[in-house]
């Protein structure tokens, strides 16, 4: 058996508000394969926000272990996390953090100048990006002259320029109309295909169904059952 793109045993994250300590995360663990399509589900509280932030390096667990890419990255410095950020994830975000003065090509070509990589070089990843994405011909487009689901796609193609073995993203249909968000699961599923690995993170269970696999979080721990909670408990049936 392949071992995981990433490993997480019994991960704890704590924080204090207003002099009570929170747990955020209680002893999750799991496993994620390469190429795996992934949702984690959950609704606003329930450590999802946390739990993402520890699967993108973002912050730090106060126990537990995390191997990503077949490295421990949970006790790592901030300069190595940066590193592992950059190299290993591929961030596609909800409201796109598009850069409003740089046009789609170098948007996706961000991620390549934090490398270092020469003009030449980058400037043929972030075509061949876009054109994954089919916005080949929206290259030299600002983000005001794109629409919504455009402007995601540019956000994925940013994602994927620096061939990252993971894809991260966080509520990525969240600011998009309901025919839009359909094309932007569509095109990742697409990618999934491709062999992309894929965590998506949502609070909507029609978009988590898009995933081949649903986790759901609930009070910072973490259930297989996702998507089979989420309709029981629609229906008015609680089952943990």
């Amino acid at each position: 058996m392949l071992e995981p793109i990433i490993q997480i045993k019994n991960m704890r994250k704590m924080y204090v508000l207003g002099g009570e300590t929170v747990m955020a995360l209680q002893d999750i663990s799991l496993d994620i394969q390469k190429g795996d399509f992934i949702s984690i589900i959950g609704p606003s509280g329930s450590g999802k926000s946390t739990f993402m932030n520890m699967i993108g390096c973002l912050d730090r667990p106060d126990s537990g272990e995390y191997m990503l890419d077949r490295e421990e990255v949970g006790k790592m410095k901030s300069s190595q996390l940066a590193t592992i950020r950059n190299e290993k994830i591929g961030f596609i975000f909800q409201n796109f953090n598009l850069i409003p003065k740089l046009t789609a090509i170098e948007n996706v070509e961000l991620p390549l100048i934090y490398r270092g990589m020469k003009a030449a070089e980058r400037r043929e990843i972030a075509l061949e990006a876009l054109e994954k994405v089919g916005l080949i011909d929206r290259a030299n487009h600002l983000p005001t002259q794109l629409s919504g689901g455009q402007q995601q796609r540019v956000a994925i193609a940013r994602a994927l320029a620096g061939h990252p073995p993971i894809l991260l993203a966080d509520e990525p249909t969240g600011a998009l109309d309901s025919k839009t968000s359909k094309e932007i699961l569509e095109t990742m599923s697409l990618l999934n295909e491709q062999g992309h690995t894929i965590i998506l993170i949502t609070h909507d269970l029609d978009v988590a169904k898009r995933a081949n696999r649903v986790v759901r979080i609930h009070d910072g721990q973490l259930f297989e059952n996702g998507g089979e909670w989420f309709a029981d408990n629609q229906n008015g049936t609680e089952k943990h």
